[in-house]
């Protein structure tokens, strides 16, 4: 090849380089807050720093086989579901530069650098935000079973002996003064109570349920205490380890109603200093589902105070839910999140549209953006569990970067200094290729969209040393070539020549060791391979391109020369 060529295309692979290590303004389309679309400009920085530098969050998520079994065959395509939704959920928090990437065939791995509130974005991505509108059972199903429950779990040996202050006094009369105290919190419309906006034209028709006089003395339904709406019922909080250890008994759930569910609300009351839990029968199978939502967007409720989340339904979830909520007009209606009740159920005044909102009463707002970004991004496929989770602050990181920094430099001066002082002119050569070399592997990391970390800082410092290691081979080679009594031209032409084979085995080879350490080692491991093949691939060039045209080069402007400096 012309030596023009042979320069033009370095050259042109300096400019390529440097254009694809500047940084520079991009527009991108996000979600605000709220959920609306909008332009937003990022200073888009190639090599992007990882966690271990940056600091941030690293989160691994596997699917929660205990609260839902999946099987081995159907685990891939749960978890590339959930990626997705997954994604949705970090991409609306409005951190940038997140990493949201799939694992093998069963984790999910969540990168999020600089993040201030590391528990809110856990809780986004495990939380599996199933929501459900179910209406409370007025049938009084759980009433009639409360015989046979307690007798099973008499039977079974699941009695726990009675403790705390409900011991000595009547469930009747707790009943009683927790249904004074509900109809008190009904008038004031307690904070913590979460309600769907209906339509106002249709007068309150909901006619309170009779409340069932429950009989002390079974270990079951001693622990329930009626509620003032139908399917509502309230229980001690130091008894509701006891009622979980019943409900964890197979053959007494299976007792339970058919057709009915026994949900926990997030409503507490006090009586007398004591503190009860709501719970709420209700029907099993939902009047409509989250998955018709469309938008969901967290406001502020002028009227009443507090914060709110409006949602709009798409035009066949309208539909379904007009036509059910026509149904059920006078039913109060369990809005139920992750098999949560939200606040006390609302009482369905008249046939419900598209629109609706959920008031989040003493929250905050924050919370109320977390929930409408939920909701938007949809319910997680399969149950999620935090399988790892490793936070790294901002001063770990700087702390990492300033030793990177020092290390990189010792190990780069030493290369270059036993180039100069070893072999001289030809060392000079090498050390111009290897700046060239270092410029075109950041340039190709920074193509490929690399994150820089500690281990692929590592890489690319010892791909320097492989890259060192090939000039080597070649300057001995030419070395032989002139002891023979070779021409210099002749010597460095052979030289290359007989170099090539060795350089092309050594870094053929550890090229495919780091192709399999990428293929299957974790997210640092990863960082690692691709900085080294990178590295490798940029060596090559380099060294045999490269230098050969240094070399090149000075034969031209120094003809006639006998001697080579090596």
């Amino acid at each position: 090849m012309p030596l023009k060529y042979r320069i033009s295309i370095i050259l042109a692979l300096c400019a390529l380089s440097i254009w694809a290590l500047i940084p520079r303004n991009v527009t991108v389309r996000e979600r605000d807050s709220n959920g609306a679309l909008q332009d937003v400009k990022h200073r888009r920085v190639p090599l992007r720093q990882g966690l271990d530098l940056r600091g941030g969050m690293y989160i691994a998520l596997e699917v929660d086989d205990s609260r839902q079994k999946i099987p081995a065959s159907d685990k891939k395509e749960a978890i590339d579901r959930a990626l997705k939704t997954v994604r949705s959920r970090i991409e609306g928090i409005g951190v940038s530069e997140s990493v949201v990437q799939k694992q093998g065939d069963d984790r999910i791995v969540v990168q999020v650098p600089g993040i201030q509130d590391p528990e809110r974005a856990r809780k986004l991505v495990e939380e599996q935000a199933v929501l459900k509108f179910e209406i409370t059972d007025k049938t009084q199903a759980l009433e009639r079973a409360l015989p046979r429950l307690d007798q099973l779990v008499k039977q079974r040996g699941l009695v726990a002996k009675a403790s705390g202050d409900t011991a000595g006094k009547s469930p009747t009369t707790v009943a009683k003064g927790l249904q004074g105290l509900l109809k008190a919190a009904d008038t004031t419309k307690s904070d913590s109570a979460k309600k769907l906006a209906a339509a106002k034209g249709g007068k309150d028709s909901a006619a309170k349920a009779d409340s069932v006089k429950l009989e002390p003395g079974g270990a079951f339904s001693s622990l329930l205490q009626q509620g003032s709406m139908p399917g509502e019922f309230y229980i001690a909080m130091d008894q509701i380890p006891t009622l979980q250890t019943y409900l964890a008994d197979s053959t007494v759930k299976a007792a339970l109603p058919p057709g009915k569910d026994l949900v926990a609300g997030t409503d507490s009351v006090s009586l007398q200093g004591k503190w009860y839990r709501a719970y709420y029968s209700v029907d099993s199978k939902p009047i409509i589902t989250g998955d018709y939502i469309k938008t969901a967007q967290p406001n502020t409720n002028t009227m009443e105070g507090g914060t709110v989340v409006e949602f709009t339904l798409s035009n066949e979830g309208g539909r379904r839910f007009r036509t059910e909520t026509g149904r059920h007009v006078g039913d109060f209606m369990a809005i139920i999140l992750d098999d949560r009740v939200m606040g006390r159920p609302p009482v369905i005044q008249s046939a419900i549209g598209t629109r609706g909102q959920i008031t989040m009463g003493g929250k905050s707002l924050t919370d109320a953006q977390d929930l409408a970004l939920v909701l938007r991004a949809g319910a997680l496929p399969v149950p999620l569990r935090v399988a790892q989770l490793q936070t790294i602050g901002p001063s770990l990181g700087v702390d990492s970067i300033h030793k990177c920094i020092t290390a990189s430099i010792i190990a780069v001066t030493l290369v270059v200094l036993i180039m100069l002082l070893y072999y001289r002119f030809s060392g000079l050569l090498a050390v111009g290729g290897l700046v060239l070399y270092m410029l075109y592997t950041l340039a190709a990391l920074a193509g490929f969209d690399a994150v820089l970390t500690l281990p692929g800082i590592a890489g690319f410092v010892l791909s320097i040393g492989i890259a060192v290691d090939a000039n080597v081979l070649i300057f001995e080679r030419i070395r032989e070539e002139m002891d023979r009594g070779k021409t210099i031209r002749t010597a460095i032409d052979e030289g290359f020549r007989h170099a090539m084979p060795a350089i092309v085995d050594s870094n053929v080879s550890t090229m495919l060791t780091a192709a399999v350490l990428y293929q299957y080692g974790t997210g640092a491991v990863k960082g690692f391979a691709v900085t080294l093949i990178a590295g490798i691939a940029a060596s090559l060039v380099t060294s045999i391109f490269v230098v050969r045209t240094f070399y090149l080069l000075w034969l031209q402007r120094s003809r006639g020369a006998q001697t080579l400096s090596i």
